[in-house]
């Protein structure tokens, strides 16, 4: 096979859903009453060799909506001022707006009929954006209703690891325990962890003499 051809294109790899990373910082655990203080996405990408790259990143702080709980213990591990100045957060409804442009775009572009979001414990952050999509009255929500990708269970599989930064550096990635707790340094972290372990599947796939899923002849390998 020309190493220049196409091994497969991201909306056949996963079922026509384009994967994106997804994290949020709260000001607590309950989707229904804790504010949304900030949100991250990262929309993944796919090589001509099909190989799996974070792609662009999109972040945004985010005002609680009128009686938002903020529970003290919560705003203390993740160092969030709800009121500092110089957040220049947005109203839930325009946060949310700046978060599924860039997405809606790119599952136009890739063709594919949803975005599924990539989470660590991604079941956390869908409640969290699907309570604010119902909050602010939002009717296009580009992500799956209920279907996830969660790098716990992927990291547990390929790594022995559940927490994300001792995922991370199980893999091979960098971690500044500094800039933990930040939406956008998790989910970039994430983004990194997912397309590592995906990519691995597919060496592995390759490997053993098979073909990447969504692809119905053998992957293209990179030039040397």
């Amino acid at each position: 096979m020309n190493p220049c051809t196409p091994s497969s294109t991201i909306d056949r790899r996963f079922r026509g859903f384009l994967p994106v990373v997804v994290d949020v910082e709260t000001g607590g655990f309950d989707a229904g009453r804790d504010a949304l203080l900030e949100i991250a996405a990262v929309i993944i990408d796919m090589d001509e060799y099909g190989i799996l790259h974070p792609g662009k990143a999109t972040s945004v702080h985010v005002e609680p909506f009128p009686g938002a709980n903020l529970d003290p213990k919560a705003l203390a591990f993740t160092g969030i001022d709800p009121g500092h100045p110089f957040r220049f957060a947005k109203p839930e409804k325009e946060a949310l707006e700046t978060i599924f442009k860039p997405v809606r775009q790119a599952v136009k572009k890739n063709n594919c009929k949803r975005a599924v979001l990539v989470g660590h414990n991604a079941f956390f952050d869908l409640g969290f954006l699907k309570a604010a999509v119902e909050r602010t009255g939002i009717k296009r929500n580009p992500f799956h209703p209920f279907s996830t990708f969660d790098t716990v269970s992927l990291a547990g599989l390929a790594f022995g690891e559940t927490v994300l930064a001792k995922a991370a550096v199980a893999a091979g990635l960098d971690w500044d325990g500094n800039e933990a707790h930040s939406a956008l340094y998790d989910t970039q972290k994430t983004a990194e962890l997912f397309c590592i372990i995906v990519n691995r599947w597919r060496e592995l796939n390759l490997l053993a003499g098979g073909s990447v899923p969504g692809s119905a002849t053998p992957a293209a390998s990179p030039p040397e």
